[in-house]
């Protein structure tokens, strides 16, 4: 059974229905399941693999998950994996994403679903699922796929940029916007490149990317195309090889003092604390990554003016597309590129709906329309944990 999340659950980030240590004895390397979360037996969330990744930070993300699954109306609670590799340990990726699936195994058969996060590709995803012996397509009521797995998400690996982008254009058609928009992105990894494509293929200019080496910017906007090809898996852009017209500054922040419209954030957590709201230079503030604000930063940012999106909202496209294929929501045996496009249309309408709403709270004064939000939605957890592999 599920019951109505009260307000005061809503708010607490401190109560997991389940927060489990892995037992990963062929590596060097700790490993945490928290399951948040569970509607009508499943639950769902990232599998984040960083050496600085806590159990409370888990809590914290598989908390998001119920409030990102529960936005866009999908029956399934929140959840989050985390693995964090001994310091100075030699870490062999294959042999701990195995370990990693073997520890796992109980629970993604028993309804928890652990994808990708930071730190985690696909391809580290399947290693995992094999060693657990899962298979989404066996999950009793999922959407019956006419391709694997793998197949699919090698198609719709930019879904979760291309959510953000969708948030992105409608805040600039609600703002009235007509010109071609200034767009800066922190961070350019699979959701910040994605995001830069999407954009630029609809006229705006990406005039500043920052990566974890510093910003690049060029007020003409950049070729988003040709820093892609520059650009390694981490999301690290080659220096030594960007056009001779882009500017280079340093590491640090230089990127909240680019003069734009539009900030996405697509990075770090908290990457715009209090103390960072005075320097915002863009009018629209979009958290394309978790928890990119913290919470008193979004407040003083809707205070002076500024539309925020919040990352429960906006950073929804990949979890949100797993969960209608989990779900059974997506219709069964369509060709992948029918497929595809009907989740890419579920997706935009859930988040454009959503951010609409976002805007008009905001609009009224509202400093925290999540909550209003969540509260119509009627966010949803069992009431216990045992149900897990029910």
């Amino acid at each position: 059974m599920s019951r109505t999340l009260s307000p005061q659950e809503v708010a607490d980030t401190t109560r997991p229905l389940l927060s489990t240590t892995l037992t990963m004895p062929g590596c060097d390397a700790r490993g945490w399941v928290v399951v948040d979360s569970l509607v009508d037996g499943l639950a769902m969330g990232g599998t984040r693999m960083t050496p600085a990744v806590t159990e409370r930070e888990l809590a914290h993300l598989a908390r998001a998950m119920t409030h990102k699954l529960a936005l866009v109306g999908l029956p399934i609670g929140g959840a989050k994996a985390g693995i964090a590799p001994c310091p100075g340990a030699a870490v062999e990726r294959h042999t701990v994403m195995r370990e990693f699936g073997r520890a796992a195994a109980p629970l993604l058969h028993g309804g928890v679903y652990l994808g990708c996060d930071q730190g985690t590709t696909y391809a580290d995803r399947q290693l995992a699922f094999e060693a657990a012996g899962y298979d989404v397509a066996d999950r009793p009521g999922a959407t019956r796929l006419t391709v694997g797995w793998g197949e699919l998400w090698d198609h719709m690996a930019d879904i979760t940029g291309f959510g953000v982008a969708v948030a992105v254009l409608g805040a600039l058609r609600a703002s009235g916007a007509k010109a071609p928009q200034r767009i800066v992105i922190q961070g350019f990894g699979t959701v910040g490149r994605a995001v830069a494509h999407h954009l630029a293929a609809h006229g705006h200019r990406v005039v500043a990317v920052a990566d974890v080496q510093g910003t690049i910017e060029d007020q003409r906007g950049l070729p988003v195309a040709e820093l892609t090809a520059l650009t390694g898996s981490d999301g690290t852009i080659d220096r030594a090889r960007l056009p001779a017209a882009v500017r280079v500054h340093g590491s640090g922040r230089a990127w909240l003092h680019i003069d734009a419209d539009v900030l996405v954030l697509a990075a770090s957590a908290s990457a715009v604390d209090e103390a960072a709201v005075p320097e915002v230079r863009a009018g629209t503030v979009v958290e394309g990554g978790n928890m990119s604000c913290t919470g008193p930063a979004r407040r003083l940012l809707r205070e002076s003016g500024r539309t925020v999106l919040p990352d429960v909202v906006v950073n929804v496209g990949g979890a949100a597309a797993t969960g209608c294929v989990l779900a059974g929501l997506a219709p069964s045996d369509l060709p992948l590129p029918q497929l595809s496009a009907w989740l890419r249309e579920w997706v935009s309408t859930r988040i454009t709906g959503n951010c609409e709403l976002v805007q008009e709270l905001s609009a009224s004064g509202s400093t925290d329309p999540v909550t209003y939000l969540l509260a119509a939605h009627g966010a949803r957890r069992s009431p216990t944990a045992g149900a897990l592999g029910a």
